[in-house]
């Protein structure tokens, strides 16, 4: 999370806990509708891309949480 100022403000493991389940169910929706779109006898190959696209973004999102809540081994 940011401020106006664009730096992070740190979250209690609470939240990133709950954020992370958001995240992730919302990533297994995205999956499950390209599965299903993709069982189509034709699938729309521009809705498959932009889903999958999402899925990503959402992947991302969830590496950056889980490394919030791992603790820096080097420091």
């Amino acid at each position: 999370m940011a401020d106006n100022d664009g730096e992070m403000i740190p979250m209690p493991n609470v939240e990133i806990r709950a954020q992370l389940l958001e995240l992730r169910q919302k990533h297994q929706d995205l999956d499950a509708a390209v599965e299903a779109l993709g069982q189509m006898p034709t699938p729309d190959q521009l809705q498959i891309a932009r889903l999958k696209k999402q899925k990503l973004v959402l992947r991302d999102q969830i590496v950056k949480l889980e490394n919030m809540l791992t603790p820096d081994l080097l420091a």
